[in-house]
């Protein structure tokens, strides 16, 4: 099948408006925890916008790779729980690196992997990864198609650009204090 241009720039913009989505839900599930474990909101992540990038960029990952078996739910379950547990424990480790800080650390709860994947929650994000494929991308780009050109290029642009601020201010000034840090307690060997 040949992809014309303009179908190719439409198809990256319902993408972007997917890690969007995917990133506002992930900072909803995990502010909604956060307030069940502590009777209070707090703001999680990085970032200080309402979003999670990691849940963005998960989202995004699962629908680009498990459209091609979209048909074997099994399968779509064991490679979304496969794509975020390499993508969590990536990105607990370059923050740690980059950061010298922790935004989660499941060391002191059983079946955990180096204290940067804990196996439930990755069962967690294998449900989630059905309900990515065949609930949320369908009615979401049921969504998007019903938006002229107009608006979706209107909200590429705006969120694009409130995100690259927030990341910006937050690459400098990240995102921590008490319920959302932690102090990494590996110490980081350079050489």
């Amino acid at each position: 099948m040949k992809w014309s241009r303009s179908k190719i720039i439409k198809e990256i913009m319902f993408y972007i408006f997917l890690f969007f989505m995917f990133s506002f839900l992930g900072y909803i599930i995990e502010v909604i925890v956060a307030f069940i474990q502590s009777g209070r909101f707090i703001n999680r992540g990085t970032l200080f916008g309402p979003w999670l990038p990691i849940y963005g960029k998960g989202g995004v990952l699962i629908v680009l790779v498990c459209k091609f078996f979209k048909k074997k739910p099994s399968l779509v379950f064991l490679v979304s729980l496969l794509l975020c547990g390499i993508l969590e424990y990536f990105t607990a480790c370059y923050l740690e690196l980059v950061k010298n800080m922790s935004w989660w650390d499941y060391s002191h709860l059983p079946l955990n992997i180096a204290g940067k994947i804990w196996i439930p929650s990755l069962i967690f994000f294998g449900l989630l990864g059905l309900v990515v494929i065949y609930i949320l991308e369908p009615k979401l780009r049921n969504l998007w198609q019903k938006l002229s050109k107009k608006p979706q290029i209107i909200f590429c642009v705006v969120f694009i650009s409130l995100y690259l601020i927030d990341y910006t201010y937050s690459f400098f000034h990240p995102n921590t204090g008490e319920g959302i840090t932690t102090v990494a307690t590996r110490e980081i060997k350079t050489e």
